[in-house]
């Protein structure tokens, strides 16, 4: 079974909510399978939960509640610290409930009072709630005493289960000072990376995954949770810090470059440079007083700029390159030799002409790449291969291109598909209405804006999902009648949504 990061858990439970299976759902769901998993591993006797503040302590909450139940056990929870600091709304909830059920509880002010506990001594089966995937830092007391008195416990041959992960052990599967060492360890809808590799061995024992509900569209489309992953602005942030963008093109189109270095400063991108032909460099300094334009020296790009760009290229961080550029072949010329010199790049449009699959290939050995294509560009990538129709075959093309040439794919449609040749994700958000010229531009810069500051898959992923989700809140408002423009207008609303401003 595939592992799952601990970031990548939290954005798949923030894309359940968002679809309706809401964080109490799936907390009674882990708490009922905790329950079970206990009753298979003893009969009677009295069962110890140590509860953090966390999640992973309301799913021992929910377990102890059913668990009490059963006439044959006698359930007791520590929750180390007081229960007015639980985190989360859910586990105060189920928390609260305890007081309803033949439960046993006691808060724990300090690790004096822990040590003092007789509790310990007097369970026969312990449950380690500790942290869970939700340790940050250094083990502080009276979290440090409880892994100390649970292991203890264990020394005794009393069995301990830990809840997703053994307390203290590396979420992602670094470094980590002290841990719980269980005899079983229950991993809820997916093995947590934490728990791979060999120095994990030593404190997860028995290892076990149980499903809890996590509805597959959860992990299979983007949604709100991805964005919640997504670098998040400083108080002490300078400027330039959330990312500098060159966004090059225009020549025979002046609106494309335009949109794509608004959409960029839309999306957070602290500056953005549009360098354009000199023949469109006025009309596209007059969309807007907060773009930085540089001319070109002729009516198209050509070989004769590569100085000057180079220069450009190592003061920023990202280049979207494309919008609006033409096909003239000393363009063509002038991307193929630019693009070496490039350490992250997005391309879109008529630089994807551009393209060959040995070029392809090689440059990605040295620039770190997002390409997006619409079917037809994509088509022209893959040669003379046809793109098929239907969603699972066309993302099995998308994956086994990007893992051949070493890049981010987001090909452009119905529904996005994007993928680095390891991750694959659809996006379902945008409208009919967005077939409107100018989107896909809108898109290309949102995806530099974010490539600045974040991985290519993340970025690429996130930008369709806030491309398209844009697009619905400007077909709410103008129907078929939206422009490129209303997207971009809307596009901090989506952000501000994702992030609970």
């Amino acid at each position: 079974m595939k592992d799952i990061s601990s970031s990548r858990m939290r954005a798949v439970d923030r894309n359940c909510a968002h679809l309706g299976l809401l964080p109490l759902q799936l907390m009674e769901n882990a708490g009922a399978a905790l329950a079970r998993s206990i009753r298979e591993k003893l009969k009677s006797g009295l069962v110890l939960f140590v509860a953090g503040r966390g999640n992973n302590g309301g799913d021992a909450f929910v377990a102890a509640r059913h668990l009490s139940g059963f006439p044959d056990y006698d359930v007791r929870v520590l929750l180390l610290g007081n229960a007015k600091a639980i985190r989360t709304e859910e586990a105060r909830h189920n928390f609260s409930l305890l007081q309803f059920c033949k439960v046993l509880s006691l808060e724990i002010k300090d690790s004096a009072e822990l040590s003092a506990c007789s509790w310990f001594l007097e369970a026969d089966f312990l449950v380690d709630a500790i942290f869970g995937t939700g340790i940050k830092g250094k083990v502080r007391e009276p979290e440090a005493e409880a892994i100390d008195l649970i292991n203890k416990s264990g020394t005794f041959g009393k069995p301990i289960l830990s809840v997703d992960l053994p307390s203290g052990l590396g979420s992602e599967g670094g470094s980590f000072e002290k841990a719980v060492r269980a005899d079983f360890t229950l991993s809820f809808h997916r093995l947590k990376t934490g728990l791979i590799g060999e120095k994990a061995k030593e404190f997860t024992g028995c290892l076990e995954v149980v499903r809890i509900g996590i509805c597959a569209a959860a992990e299979t489309f983007v949604g709100p949770g991805d964005l919640q992953a997504l670098y998040s602005r400083r108080e002490e942030s300078h400027k330039g810090a959330s990312g500098k963008i060159l966004v090059l093109g225009g020549g025979p189109y002046s609106g494309a470059p335009a949109l794509a270095a608004l959409a960029a400063l839309r999306t957070g991108a602290d500056l953005v440079t549009a360098a354009v032909p000199e023949s469109v460099s006025d009309t596209v300094a007059a969309f807007s007083p907060n773009l930085i334009v540089r001319k070109l020296s002729s009516d198209t790009l050509c070989s004769e700029d590569l100085p000057f760009l180079k220069e450009l290229l190592g003061n920023h961080d990202v280049l979207v390159l494309g919008m609006g550029l033409g096909k003239a072949q000393k363009s063509l010329d002038a991307v193929r030799k630019l693009l070496p010199f490039a350490r992250k790049v997005v391309l879109d449009a008529e630089a994807l002409a551009a393209l060959s699959p040995a070029f392809l290939k090689k440059l990605a050995k040295s620039s770190e790449l997002i390409l997006t294509p619409h079917a037809g560009e994509f088509e022209r990538l893959l040669g003379a291969f046809a793109l098929p129709s239907e969603p699972e075959p066309r993302l099995k093309v998308v994956r086994e291109f990007s893992e051949k040439n070493g890049v981010v794919t987001l090909l452009k449609g119905k529904f996005d598909i994007i993928s680095d040749g390891k991750e694959t994700l659809f996006n379902d958000t945008g409208n009919a209405g967005m077939t409107v010229g100018g989107t896909g531009d809108v898109l290309a810069g949102i995806t530099g804006a974010l490539f600045a500051r974040n991985p290519a898959f993340l970025a690429a992923s996130c930008a369709a999902y806030i491309n398209g989700a844009a697009g619905d809140l400007a077909f709410k408002e103008f129907g078929y009648g939206l422009l490129a423009t209303d997207v971009l207008d809307k596009i901090p609303a989506i952000l501000k949504a994702a992030n609970g401003i």
